[in-house]
């Protein structure tokens, strides 16, 4: 018995060959990548819910756990964005059109979209922490009948630092949906909200009935964006986030991305404040 685990373990550490079809410039240190699993079946069987990550790998420089920002609905090719920030993200900047990268997955568990038909969304994302929650609001979108209101609610430190800039006026033009950007620190050719992001949650003052709450971004931004739900009476069962913490394997085994008896790779990443606060206390 302990043979073949140990042979079905491994046969999902073997990442299968894509294909980079297109590099969008986000900002300066982050890009988006399009990329298109090489083999067939593969590609088919590939079927990632929102919100899970994928392990994606140069050879000879290593492999890194990245969300998946595409959509389920967008079939043609998965989508990545990813900063520069240490050897293996490098290395993946340094790739164009044509290049090849490794990737297997899709692992974690996913935003329950299923569970939230009907209930109005309000995502809230802050600098590159949009790039997991834009597969909620990609897929929303995509299923628009499925959901109710929507609201998004985004902030990065100047206008340089925005991501998808490139889908703000089609999320704008949405049915029964209203966009919401700020920087904390604007420039001359700036024209919307200045201020942290939270600020400008409290200013419109979503309300908490029948809706749910989508977060995710930089530690201190949660922190604040949590007491600020609370103060407008959400319940944690009614606000998600996705955590990244120190994923590495991602199928539980080197043990690095624990949260008390839970692992952020298998659990997770994606957890309601509800879980958060039975597993680590208030969190």
């Amino acid at each position: 018995m302990a043979s073949t685990e140990t042979i079905n373990t491994t046969s999902v550490l073997v990442p299968t060959t894509a294909t980079i079809l297109e590099v969008l410039d986000e900002t300066p240190d982050v890009k988006t990548f399009r990329v298109q699993i090489d083999d067939e079946q593969a590609r088919e069987n590939f079927k990632q819910k929102p919100g899970q990550v994928a392990e994606l790998s140069v050879f000879g420089a290593g492999e890194s756990v990245i969300s998946i920002t595409s959509s389920p609905t967008q079939t043609d090719y998965l989508e990545f964005s990813i900063k520069r920030v240490g050897v293996v993200t490098d290395a993946i900047h340094t790739l164009t059109s044509g290049d090849k990268i490794g990737i297997r997955g899709p692992y974690g568990n996913g935003f329950p979209v299923e569970n939230w038909k009907g209930k109005n969304l309000i995502i809230i994302g802050g600098g590159i922490g949009l790039a997991p929650v834009r597969s909620v609001l990609n897929y929303a979108i995509d299923n628009r009948s499925d959901y109710g209101h929507i609201a998004l609610f985004y902030g990065a430190r100047t206008p340089q630092d925005l991501v998808f800039k490139w889908e703000y006026e089609r999320w704008s033009q949405v049915e029964d949906a209203e966009v919401h950007l700020t920087v904390d620190c604007g420039d001359d050719t700036w024209k919307d909200n200045v201020g942290v992001v939270g600020a400008i949650v409290k200013q419109v003052n979503p309300s908490p009935e029948n809706a749910i709450a989508l977060t995710c971004g930089p530690p201190i931004m949660i922190k604040f964006v949590l007491q600020d739900l609370f103060g407008m009476n959400f319940t944690p069962e009614q606000i998600y986030t996705t955590l990244e913490g120190k994923m590495q394997c991602c199928v539980g085994l080197c043990g690095r991305c624990n949260i008390g008896s839970k692992y952020i790779c298998k659990d997770g990443p994606v957890f309601s404040l509800a879980e958060l606060n039975k597993i680590h206390g208030d969190f």
